[in-house]
């Protein structure tokens, strides 16, 4: 089983040597991925009463591939994943290019982690539809491998055409392995059915619910005719102000339910300075042993 961090974009402040600092550090300290979260706007105040409160201008959001750009320099080993990026928002042969040129500086160390989004405003502003972003990421991804592992060749969906083109220079990994971000019962079977792996949601502990949740995941993938068992899961552990040896003792129950990766977050914890975070990254790696 594979452990990350979620990047504190939302708290670690916009001084480039402290992200840099941050990124080697948890290298360092021996965690195998750094995932980011995603949004280009957000709106100057919000009347929700849940997660969506947390997604307005009082929140710095770094661009995950921009970032990643970055990253790629600043670090040798660690993986780098987007959690998630909202595809249908974006313009699909842009992002196999940005995609493509950090799998090459990171020497083939990407994971595109992408998902459908729930901001309406957000895709008014980028110019793109709302309402069919389900069907348009599936032909997204299609066509994203295609871009990746073809260096000239014709494609003909419902919202992507080219005729002999391509991209140049192709990524590393021939096709970047793209996993698909998850809550709802249909999207989870999306990602089942179309995805390298699946980012479960972050709000559901280990247990009977999340365990139905990975048996609809797998459970579409054999529909579709792929290895159920090759299907990867990336869960989520909460870390904050907990003891860091009972997180790390829920580390336990996420593998007894057979997930590959994990992710520490430590965001909305109350930490102040991105020390803080890296602080309570070093406790939970020594509570693991």
């Amino acid at each position: 089983m594979k452990i990350g961090v979620a990047f504190p974009t939302t708290e670690i402040g916009t001084d480039p040597a402290v992200i840099r600092g941050f990124a080697r550090e948890v290298e360092a300290l021996g965690y195998d991925h750094i995932t980011c979260i995603d949004h280009v706007m957000q709106e100057a105040a919000s009347d929700a009463e849940d997660w969506r409160a947390y997604y307005t201008l009082d929140n710095i959001f770094h661009e995950p591939l921009t970032l990643f750009g970055f990253l790629a320099c600043a670090t040798e080993r660690i993986e780098l994943a987007t959690a998630i990026l909202i595809l249908p928002q974006r313009q699909t042969a842009l992002v196999a290019k940005q995609a493509a040129e950090i799998d090459l500086l990171s020497g083939g160390r990407l994971r595109l982690g992408v998902g459908i989004g729930w901001n309406a405003m957000e895709f008014e502003v980028l110019g793109q539809p709302f309402r069919n972003r389900a069907r348009r990421m599936e032909e997204q991804v299609d066509y994203l491998r295609r871009l990746w592992t073809e260096r000239s060749g014709t494609y003909a969906g419902e919202w992507h055409r080219h005729s002999d083109a391509g991209i140049n220079p192709l990524p590393r990994q021939r096709p970047i392995p793209v996993w698909v971000g998850a809550f709802e019962d249909p999207a989870i079977e999306r990602a089942g059915r179309i995805g390298d792996g699946w980012f479960a949601n972050p709000r559901v502990p280990p247990g009977n619910e999340m365990a139905r949740q990975i048996g609809l995941a797998r459970g579409a993938a054999e529909k579709a005719g792929r290895d159920p068992a090759a299907l990867g899961i990336d869960a989520t552990i909460h870390i904050g102000d907990r003891a860091p040896e009972e997180a790390a003792r829920e580390l336990e129950r996420w593998e007894s339910l057979g997930v590959s990766h994990v992710t520490v977050r430590t965001m909305y914890s109350g930490f102040e300075t991105p020390a803080e975070h890296l602080d309570a990254f070093r406790r939970f790696r020594k509570a693991m042993g």
